[in-house]
């Protein structure tokens, strides 16, 4: 089925998040030629009332049936062009939770003229007709889905157009070059010859500002997906109370047992804008219990997968063998931070080469996490491994998809110089030139195919 054909369809789809208990109110959205008609047969409205476009209607959604109510509703009605998509739009406003409204969508979708939306289908309706631009609908599913506010702001600046206007505009400054290049193959006879240095330098500038982007979108990925830091260190050093004080919560089970943990622990908190999941690990040491060793495995298995990890060991008893070995099974090239826990206890008398060895680990951190002394260094120290330092300065940050696009026109720019130094005709350089215009018309959706728009927008939600 064609994008044109599929536009001929009216579609539905719930636009809220649906969850028991959850929500005072829940939104159906309708889409399509046939939106108005399907509203006006599923919702009942009482008394001689005019359908007419940003008007609010009060009424009821009844079964098919028998007419039983099914709920309570506000109908708002959005006609073409004004509306999200460009098209006919209803929305039914009916009660949260999670039976009424999807009552009323399954009553929507008894009409022969409604189907259900497919992810992302009503943003992609929105593209196509003009009403957003492709980075704009893209930033808009960031922003749903969002987990703290600088990834908002982030998103944000999408949604006002921050990312097509920077794109439009390196865009624009390659299509000159290109005008002016082509132009020279027609007629070299009838025009002052080109300044090849002055145009390496500006396809060399536009370069450099892809460049910035593609590293502010490496910045920028952290607070989009948020970071795994994984607490890890032998038994009874403190990683839940580590957990716990972090999380400003009694997450985690505490005592002065060794191996009180058995499984991985979840907490999700955000750190100077950057959404972090804390994972309070097993104590890693030798056992014969079954369920402990499960839990070391899963230990293990955590301090691959993080992106940070944190390294807690008794600063009151000293530095271990068994610290040394846990340090060494870090891999290389994951951030790690050392953390000497319990300074509040009474330092122990240590044997020489341990007082020598804590010496010579020297911790990013010493802490309590009885107390808290030492926390606000600790965090600091954190988000330094994390990066956040790194993404306060951030205005845009291209997505994925938009940054694998920006390093490919990269890609055909740097031919140029090549094709430059070759000293090959004008002809050469326009090859290259005109794929690095096509591929940033593909972030902006200036250059895309039917396949491409379906791929990205279905990884959208379902009703957005």
């Amino acid at each position: 089925m064609t994008l044109s054909s599929q536009r001929e369809e009216t579609i539905a789809a719930i636009a809220t998040a649906v969850s028991a208990g959850q929500g005072g109110i829940a939104v159906v959205r309708i889409s399509g030629p046939s939106a108005e008609d399907i509203g006006k047969s599923v919702v009942s409205i009482p008394g001689a009332q005019t359908w007419e476009s940003h008007s609010v209607l009060y009424g009821h959604v009844t079964d098919l049936g028998n007419n039983e109510r099914i709920d309570e509703v506000l109908v708002l009605i959005m006609k073409a062009p004004r509306s999200f998509t460009g098209e006919d739009v209803i929305e039914i406003h009916c009660h949260g939770g999670l039976i009424s409204v999807r009552r009323v969508l399954e009553r929507v979708l008894l009409h022969p003229n409604a189907r259900r939306a497919l992810p992302g289908e009503f943003s992609q309706r929105a593209v196509l007709n003009g009403r957003l631009e492709l980075t704009q609908a893209e930033a808009i599913s960031d922003l749903i889905a969002a987990r703290s506010r600088k990834a908002a702001q982030l998103a944000m600046a999408g949604v006002d157009g921050g990312i097509q206007r920077r794109i439009t505009s390196l865009r624009e400054t390659l299509l000159d070059q290109l005008s002016e290049i082509e132009a020279r193959v027609d007629f070299e006879d009838e025009l002052p010859c080109l300044d090849e240095k002055q145009l390496l330098k500006t396809i060399l500038k536009v370069q450099i500002e892809l460049k910035e982007l593609i590293n502010d979108a490496n910045r920028g990925e952290c607070l989009r997906q948020g970071l795994k830091v994984a607490i890890v260190g032998r038994p009874n050093v403190g990683k839940s109370s580590l957990l716990n004080r972090l999380s400003k919560r009694e997450r985690a089970i505490v005592t002065e047992l060794p191996g009180t943990t058995r499984d991985l622990l979840e907490s999700e908190i955000v750190l100077e804008g950057v959404p972090i999941t804390l994972l309070d690990t097993a104590g890693i040491r030798r056992t014969k219990d079954k369920i402990e060793q499960l839990g070391i495995n899963k230990s293990h298995h955590a301090l691959l997968a993080a992106d940070v990890v944190i390294l807690v060991f008794d600063i009151s008893t000293g530095w271990t063998q068994g610290d040394t070995e846990l340090l060494d099974q870090i891999p290389t090239d994951t951030a790690k931070l050392v953390v000497g826990n319990k300074i509040d206890l009474p330092i122990q008398d240590l044997p020489y080469s341990y007082k020598e060895k804590l010496k010579e680990i020297m911790p990013d951190a010493i802490f309590s996490a009885q107390t808290g002394e030492g926390e606000t260094v600790l965090i600091e120290k954190l988000l330094e491994k994390c990066g956040a330092n790194e993404t306060q300065s951030l205005v845009i940050a291209l997505n994925e998809r938009q940054t694998d696009l920006a390093s490919q026109a990269i890609l055909a720019l740097e031919k140029t110089q090549e094709v430059s130094d070759q000293k090959l005709p004008w002809d050469f350089w326009t090859i290259d030139l005109r794929q690095a215009i096509t591929t940033l018309g593909e972030i902006t959706g200036e250059e895309i195919t039917e396949a491409v728009l379906d791929r990205i927008f279905s990884r959208f939600c379902i009703g957005k």
